[in-house]
């Protein structure tokens, strides 16, 4: 577990250290093609313009779910290290379940970031759409908050809540490398379910704030690991419905 806790405070130095460079821009989905070297780079190697940016995406979304993603599964990766104490293969396991947890993560990025690259042309292409563009940002926030009420919310919630249940559900002790990277993307398909909405948020605030990484890494894992985390649920769905109307308010 501390390898695990190393992984995380690296996570978040890089993520620092990225967004106090002069690079800091690419990390919060700036013009990767405008200027700079990464301009250039994109000039150099072919289809360049999609391979570098979507490289750039990768690399910082990975790091945003091991800073941010990772503490809330803890317990996880707790309970299984239990379940597999003693195993000459231990390590190995819990770095399995590891990659099948980030693995799941990862794919919600890939989608993510191409539904922000074709809202971002959609915006381009439409110049009513241009001048009221925060109005997507207000829709993010409000449909953020409205998931925080919705079935399939609490259902993910619970079996995240549950992790010890989950391992002993899910583990049967047979091709263990393969079991344990597919029960690491369960769980992780589980924690995309409860906490997607949420993750967008970082697409409206800013991908390359470390504050609202903090306070949005802090709740979910409030919300999934502690006793009484449950009944947060509603309170920030209220708050951020509220958020979204006070947008439209000041809009108007």
């Amino acid at each position: 577990m501390l390898l695990l806790a190393a992984l995380v405070a690296l996570a978040w130095a890089a993520l620092w250290a990225w967004a106090a460079s002069p690079y800091g821009r690419y990390l919060d989905h700036g013009d990767w093609t405008a200027e700079g070297p990464v301009a250039r780079l994109c000039a150099a190697i072919p289809a360049g313009t999609l391979v570098v940016p979507a490289a750039l995406a990768g690399l910082a979304w990975l790091l945003m779910i091991a800073a941010m993603m990772l503490p809330t599964a803890l317990p996880l990766f707790d309970a299984f290290d239990r379940l597999a104490a003693g195993r000459p293969d231990r390590p190995r396991l819990l770095l399995l379940l590891g990659l099948g947890y980030v693995a799941a993560w990862a794919g919600f990025g890939v989608a993510a970031h191409a539904l922000h690259g074709l809202l971002l042309g959609t915006v381009d292409g439409i110049p009513l759409l241009a001048r009221h563009a925060w109005l997507i940002g207000a829709a993010t926030i409000a449909g953020a908050g409205a998931f925080q009420f919705s079935r399939l919310k609490h259902l993910c919630l619970d079996r995240c809540r549950t992790p010890l249940s989950f391992v002993i559900e899910h583990w049967r002790g047979r091709q263990q490398a393969r079991q344990a990277f597919v029960l690491g993307a369960r769980h992780g398909l589980f924690c995309v379910g409860c906490c997607w909405a949420l993750m967008l948020l970082m697409f409206v605030v800013g991908a390359g704030s470390l504050g609202w990484m903090l306070l949005l890494a802090a709740l979910m894992a409030i919300e999934k690991n502690l006793p009484w985390g449950r009944r947060l649920s509603a309170p920030l769905g209220f708050a951020l419905l509220a958020w979204a109307a006070l947008l439209v308010a000041l809009r108007a």
